[in-house]
């Protein structure tokens, strides 16, 4: 469940609600092609936007969509009373795992996170992906945070930040941090646009975020990773530069993929939350002519 391709499809939504018809429509089409899991209620999956009884019904929807494919339900919140009421609701809707951002508003110290994440696992029958992302929570792991909190009970994964595009430089750190880490725990990618790398370097799982759109073109290249083609995964990768670029000048993933599934009829419009919009004018217009330019569908 945690090597290979996780992908993280969008949750659409408007103000009245979530899209459910659209939703089990992702996650079927995820499902269909074989992914190694479906990962829902991430940052893609506009988690922290979401009352407990919507990720409820979302996780519910997930799990009886996606047929024998594994579902990692997000479960970060701020509070860990809260966290343990949504880890029981994934649990109870047959999640078969769980993903846990260190989610605050006042800065945490190493200690607050390693008991928040002590405290849940204590909870769990599933196993737990520690989920790494500061660009979204504002908390910095050390390496050292993540080796003792890979020693808990229940945590089978690592979901790491973006690395160095320097293979070499990525390689090490990898290195670095497996060298603290159990061997059944699993390292695996984010930030689509440097996966290609995180790969060749070492990591077991590419959690992507292009993947929950597009799973045959994250599959070739998370298949030929499996295969140790780097130079396959590399050009894979580089063929959709022009997609990354959009990621990089447009302030990252989200709003992107977004506007791609409103373009092609995936979701309706609007697919995300309010404050949150997809993009419109030329920036709508740039994304238009990547997806002519690349023929994705």
């Amino acid at each position: 469940m945690f090597t290979g391709l996780s992908a993280f499809p969008l949750t659409p939504m408007n103000e009245q609600g979530v899209r459910e018809d659209e939703f089990s429509n992702l996650v079927e089409r995820l499902a269909k092609a074989q992914v190694d899991s479906i990962g829902v209620l991430g940052s893609t999956g506009s988690y922290a936007y979401l009352s407990r009884e919507a990720r409820t019904r979302v996780t519910q929807l997930a799990v009886s969509s996606a047929g024998n494919v594994p579902v990692i339900i997000g479960i970060g919140a701020l509070r860990t009373r809260d966290v343990l009421a949504l880890a029981e609701d994934a649990q109870k809707a047959g999640a078969s795992g769980v993903l846990l951002a260190p989610v605050s508003y006042q800065k945490l110290t190493d200690d607050e996170v390693f008991s928040h994440y002590e405290t849940v696992c204590r909870s769990l029958s599933v196993p737990l992906c520690v989920y790494d992302n500061p660009g979204t929570t504002h908390f910095t792991f050390s390496d050292e945070l993540h080796g003792r909190i890979a020693h808990l009970p229940q945590v089978r994964s690592i979901k790491v930040p973006p690395v160095s595009t320097d293979i070499n430089a990525a390689r090490e750190r990898i290195a670095r941090l497996r060298a603290l880490i159990p061997e059944d725990v699993t390292m695996g990618i984010s930030g689509d646009a440097v996966a290609s790398t995180g790969l060749i370097a070492g990591c077991d799982s590419w959690y992507s975020v292009v993947g929950g759109l597009f799973p045959e073109t994250a599959l070739a290249i998370t298949r030929a990773a499996q295969a140790g083609d780097a130079q396959t995964v590399q050009r894979l990768s580089d063929r959709l530069e022009p997609f990354w670029v959009l990621y990089r000048e447009f302030g990252g993933s989200l709003r992107v993929i977004a506007t791609v599934a409103e373009i092609l009829g995936k979701v309706s419009t609007p697919c995300l939350p309010l404050p949150l919009n997809t993009l419109q004018g030329n920036q709508r217009n740039r994304v238009e002519q990547v997806i002519e330019q690349l023929d994705l569908r």
